[in-house]
């Protein structure tokens, strides 16, 4: 039997279908009646997880966001990975937004998860290390209630539990 189990939590969105959505959000926008002859769109840039959307007023801004999240959804993207941005005058009577995709723990975040795990009286440690959280025990058990517990009382955006040993 091993001596220690482990697993790390994690903040990360695959990159594929997130593409794959945007592919789809950008085909339906391109065929709705109510986009057509408008500015409505949207930008993918994958190096500094960004999303720009474009709209000619915020009513449509907002469609737009509902077409990707309905994308996402489908796709099996976290929807809530979207951290939305502020809402900015462009030109030509337009507006944008710029939104960032969530990756990684915070480190507030992981603080209050180890706070949380040292709670719970599980016999488990948890460290941060970077931008995730690696948690270690004796027992599965005990490693199993603290993924259950952070299913219910995690943070807001979509974490993961990978690596496990």
């Amino acid at each position: 039997m091993a001596d220690n189990h482990a697993f790390d939590i994690v903040s990360e969105i695959n990159d594929v279908e997130m593409h794959n959505a945007v592919t789809q959000a950008l085909h339906e926008i391109s065929v709705r009646y109510d986009f057509k002859g408008t500015k409505a769109g949207l930008e993918y840039n994958k190096k500094e997880n960004t999303l720009t959307f474009t709209a000619d007023h915020k009513a449509q801004l907002d469609a737009v966001i509902m077409v990707l999240k309905e994308r996402m959804a489908k796709r099996g993207v976290a929807v809530n990975a979207l951290k939305r941005g502020k809402i900015e005058e462009a030109t030509h009577d337009s507006v944008r937004e710029v939104v960032t995709l969530h990756r990684g723990v915070e480190a507030d975040d992981a603080r209050k998860i180890v706070k949380q795990i040292k709670q719970l009286g599980v016999k488990v440690q948890a460290q941060i290390m970077d931008d995730k959280v690696r948690v270690t025990g004796k027992k599965i058990d005990d490693l199993q209630a603290v993924i259950a517990y952070l299913k219910e009382h995690g943070p807001a955006y979509p974490i993961q539990f990978v690596n496990f040993t």
